[in-house]
């Protein structure tokens, strides 16, 4: 035998549903593998294991340079960041000393991490990986790499500086935030 809600439940769910998620909504109680986007949840899809892999060596090497010279700061994957407009989960972020304890607090940041990589799936559509990364720095980030594995190609963007292009053969160094920490692409896309 089927059972069926009684219809006050079924009703109170339908009203659940059908009230706006806004953007407070998604930064106090965000949805897993969710960003609030113009005023609608997306889901992050796309990411492939070149993906999986970027964001894990990414996160690493940061971590490791960032103990040894910059204790306190932490690297992490997918933190729920508040941009002027929108509601992000950036692939890879890193916070300083200064603003990890008070981000940890809240369980969201407040405005971009000084230092975000976005990593390029396969569905990612170049316009709006430049439009995101230009989001982030209007609303307090310092420096973005967009990570591009299958190109093993990484561009970085200050709000000072037009963006810079590295490639296989080359080392990538940050340019604002972790001061000094420099690796070879070949090794970052290893």
């Amino acid at each position: 035998m089927i059972a069926t809600a009684p219809s006050e439940v079924l009703i109170s769910i339908q009203e659940e549903t059908s009230k706006p998620f806004t953007l407070e909504d998604f930064i106090a109680n965000p949805p897993q593998d969710m960003e609030w986007v113009d005023g609608e949840l997306i889901e992050k899809t796309g990411m492939t294991a070149k993906h999986s892999a970027a964001q894990s060596n990414i996160v690493t090497q940061w971590n490791i340079y960032s103990a040894a010279n910059e204790p306190g700061g932490k690297a992490m994957t997918e933190l729920v960041c508040r941009t002027l407009k929108q509601g992000r989960r950036p692939d890879v972020s890193y916070l300083p000393p200064n603003l990890y304890p008070e981000v940890m607090q809240l369980d969201a940041s407040p405005q971009s991490p000084p230092l975000i990589a976005e990593i390029a799936s396969p569905t990612d559509y170049a316009e709006e990986l430049f439009a995101k990364a230009i989001e982030y720095l209007e609303s307090g980030c310092e420096e973005v790499w967009l990570v591009f594995p299958l190109a093993k190609l990484i561009m970085v963007k200050t709000i000072e500086q037009s963006w810079q292009v590295y490639s296989s053969g080359q080392t990538i160094a940050t340019q604002k935030v972790l001061t000094g920490f420099s690796i070879a692409i070949d090794q970052l896309f290893a």
